[in-house]
């Protein structure tokens, strides 16, 4: 199986090194960082990772704006988006499954965990 390629778009360093060492010492997959919006929109186009994970509370342009612009694109549209939240409530849950995100990881999570979360959201075989 080719190495997956993943992007994570989050307004935080530390997020995004936990994330990027995780996915890596866990199975190995390309990880892209993005600390905003805009800047993940641009990395998605260059890069077309095979999934996104967005974080919902960012400072200027948040995570559901952000994955609003993400289905605009032609080039991004096709993309699965998975949500990183602390806001986990179920109306918070109900609300993001209504704009069409893959899947919600809550906050705090264990990054070496996270290959086997995306996974199941996304139904890849995971290769151990």
């Amino acid at each position: 199986m080719a190495t997956k390629r993943v992007l994570i778009i989050d307004d935080e360093e530390t997020i995004q090194t936990v994330v990027q060492f995780g996915i890596r010492m866990a199975v190995g997959w390309d990880v892209f960082t993005a600390s905003s919006g805009p800047k993940g929109i641009q990395t998605a186009q260059t890069e077309q990772p095979d999934v996104i994970l967005l974080d919902v509370m960012m400072p200027d342009m948040d995570g559901i704006a952000t994955f609003k612009a993400l289905q605009s694109h032609p080039e991004t549209e096709h993309i699965p988006v998975i949500f990183l939240t602390a806001k986990a409530q179920t109306s918070e849950k109900r609300q993001f499954n209504d704009l069409g995100v893959s899947g919600v990881i809550t906050k705090p999570f264990n990054s070496l965990d996270l290959p086997e979360q995306i996974a199941r959201i996304l139904h890849w075989q995971l290769q151990t």
